[in-house]
């Protein structure tokens, strides 16, 4: 009966209901031990949606895998905003500074297919054009347009 169950919860604030707590109810483990334990390795996400794997044993023991949270929930924690906007190419709900892209990128980039920093800050700016946010008072586009041009290797640095 091993098995693993994948879910997106809250980090930080996940208790022994929906969506973990019916997934694991069938499952040999310790459903509060489970929680306390997801709740104590995704405290630095509080709040932010995270995917995490609970893989459990027919014993009842069991391991958590925690996954770095989506790309929009991090921008959002980032730049302190709860919803993209509407019209994202014309109505603008947050602005972040180029040091704010950098922390998302290196936060995210373990799961990004980029190979280096600044390409991963490019796929960050990418998520920051669908959700409406400029960066320094920029579009994204723009800037994306300048971390082409170079303008950016010194932050980007490796």
């Amino acid at each position: 009966m091993a098995g693993s169950i994948e879910v997106l919860v809250p980090g930080g604030q996940v208790d022994p209901g929906p969506p973990l707590g019916p997934e694991l109810g069938p499952t040999p483990v310790d459903v509060q031990a489970v929680v306390q334990d997801i709740n104590d390795e995704t405290a630095a996400f509080d709040g932010m949606e995270v995917p995490v794997t609970v893989d459990y044993e027919d014993d009842g023991s069991f391991g958590i895998e925690v996954g770095v949270p989506p790309t929009a929930e991090l921008v959002k924690d980032e730049a302190g905003f709860d919803t993209g906007s509407g019209e994202p190419q014309e109505e603008f709900v947050a602005d972040m500074s180029v040091e704010q892209i950098k922390t998302v990128a290196e936060q995210k980039q373990s799961d990004l297919l980029a190979y280096d920093l600044k390409n991963a800050a490019k796929e960050i700016v990418g998520t920051c054009t669908s959700l409406g946010v400029t960066i320094e008072g920029n579009d994204p586009r723009e800037f994306k347009e300048r971390i082409d041009a170079g303008d950016y290797d010194d932050v980007f640095a490796a």
